[in-house]
């Protein structure tokens, strides 16, 4: 038996997102089945939906910032029951076997984890597909649990935004006595900086628009640096320990790099659609670093929510029907969204 699932689809990386009927697999004794209640809107969706990052899966169906409710479990099901808060990030799968899946760093499986769309399932045969549909079957291992002391549709962006921007701030332990920089204002960036503002970081906002600076303060920034004046670089060459860099279009990494003090560390969470060159000196000199970091595992995505829940930290969000995905996507490539589109599922 399969589950009767209504979705929004693309049909190929051409063709706009509309209405599609699928099938969901029958629940396995250890899945859980929820009922999809907000699904945010990441610029990897749009990404993938015109194959940017490489040849997709079609029909594909984006979404992997995801909450809901739980409507039904498999047999065997120990963590979750009827009518709990859950959501369901970026994976629903991986090998569970390697070095990597043992340690908790799910997103980083030698075998190939399973993205929560256009994926393949551990079968490596059975495409996945995401959250911009009214319910979806995980293996409870990769289902999380979900506060109810916040604002559910704040909370789905946490579940991609949230984690990718916790996960380095946390992975190269920054906190009290730290400078750390955020390069761009949007999804990530906002993100960012209230996370290690929330750590006890002194954090700066790095923009190209003089408009975000007001934001950037409410967010919690301490300072701004508009990046197209030469000056106010000028004034931070050398500065911060840290830089947390979100822009996922094409920019000079050179630019940055000597903004960090010695030793330090620019964290690449942003994927432009293009190669970048790199000057050896700007890394050699001062013996920085230029830095990745993917989404998170399992377990830090858990501890991630509920130091949100403890924190009173969601995303800033504009709620959406379903029926205006591509105007959304149209406003996000102008950076016109404060700072998170989420899909109210209930318009589907």
């Amino acid at each position: 038996m399969a589950i009767a699932t209504k979705g929004y689809a693309a049909q190929d990386n051409q063709s706009a997102l509309a209405s599609w009927n699928f099938e969901r697999r029958d629940l396995g004794n250890h899945d859980v089945q929820l009922d999809i209640l907000y699904c945010g809107v990441c610029h990897s969706d749009l990404h993938q939906i015109k194959d940017e990052w490489g040849p997709g899966i079609f029909p594909m169906v984006p979404g992997h910032e995801i909450v809901g409710k739980v409507s039904a479990v498999g047999s065997h099901v120990k963590k979750y029951k009827a009518g709990d808060l859950v959501g369901v990030g970026c994976l629903v799968d991986s090998c569970r076997t390697c070095e990597n899946c043992s340690e908790g760093l799910e997103q980083f499986c030698t075998n190939g984890h399973s993205q929560t769309y256009n994926g393949l399932e551990q079968d490596k045969k059975t495409p996945t597909y995401g959250g911009y549909s009214n319910l979806i079957v995980v293996h409870e291992d990769f289902v999380l649990r979900v506060s109810e002391k916040l604002p559910l549709a704040g909370v789905a962006p946490l579940l991609c935004a949230g984690i990718t921007t916790y996960s380095p701030l946390r992975h190269w332990k920054v906190g009290k006595g730290h400078k750390v920089a955020v390069l761009g204002l949007g999804g990530l960036g906002h993100m960012a900086v209230k996370f290690a503002v929330s750590f006890g970081a002194e954090v700066t906002m790095l923009s190209t628009s003089p408009s975000k600076e007001a934001d950037a303060k409410r967010l919690g920034a301490h300072k701004f640096v508009l990046t197209s004046d030469a000056n106010q670089l000028n004034e931070v060459r050398n500065y911060f320990d840290f830089i947390i860099d979100t822009v996922s279009a094409p920019h000079d990494y050179n630019t940055f790099l000597n903004l960090l003090k010695t030793n330090g560390t620019q964290i690449c969470v942003g994927a432009p659609p293009t190669p970048a060159e790199i000057m050896g000196f700007n890394l050699i000199l001062n013996r920085r670093s230029l830095a990745g970091s993917l989404i998170g595992g399992l377990p830090e995505t858990q501890e991630m929510l509920d130091y949100c829940a403890e924190h009173n930290i969601v995303s800033d969000i504009e709620l959406i029907d379903m029926k205006d995905i591509h105007a959304a996507y149209d406003r996000m490539l102008k950076g016109d969204v404060k700072y998170r589109f989420v899909i109210d599922m209930a318009t589907l």
